[in-house]
């Protein structure tokens, strides 16, 4: 009777995948993304000057403007009957009607002499991001005197 050989099979290698070049790369494309990368300024960045703590004795030169953010994301100027609206719709992120207003109050203060101050009311349930587009056009035309206020009526 014929011997049947049972022959062990040699382990063959298995396939490996040799992933130390792949991190390499991974490494070099993370540093270049890192290095080439541009910081944008954020609105944290803004120099803006806030309110103290304390109120100031000195009275300013000219009189405050008042913006106020209403809940529904319209902007007017102006404080009580006199309030002018400005930029009413709410998808629109930049406010060219208050931008034009914000120039002619700030060449006004600059002609005086005098820093221009704005009071900036904004309604409880009002779009944050309506805030920020406000503080973007103040920042925008040099306004940096901030003061955020719940007193519209002067």
């Amino acid at each position: 009777m014929a011997r049947h050989k049972k022959v062990e099979s040699l382990e063959e290698d298995q396939p490996a995948l040799d992933i130390s070049s792949l991190i390499d790369c991974t490494f070099l494309l993370l540093i270049y993304f890192l290095v080439t990368t541009t910081i944008q300024k954020r609105e944290q960045d803004l120099d803006m000057t806030l309110p103290a703590a304390a109120p100031s004795q000195s009275q300013p030169d000219i009189d405050p403007k008042f913006i106020k953010v209403d809940s529904n994301g319209a902007i007017s100027v102006g404080a009580g009957a006199s309030q002018i609206p400005m930029d009413t719709d709410p998808g629109v992120r930049d406010l060219p009607l208050l931008t034009a207003d914000l120039q002619s109050y700030a060449s006004a203060a600059k002609s005086a002499d005098s820093k221009p101050l704005v009071q900036l009311y904004v309604d409880g349930a009002a779009n944050q991001q309506r805030v920020i587009d406000v503080l973007n056009a103040l920042a925008g035309v040099g306004i940096s005197n901030v003061t955020f206020t719940d007193l519209v009526d002067p």
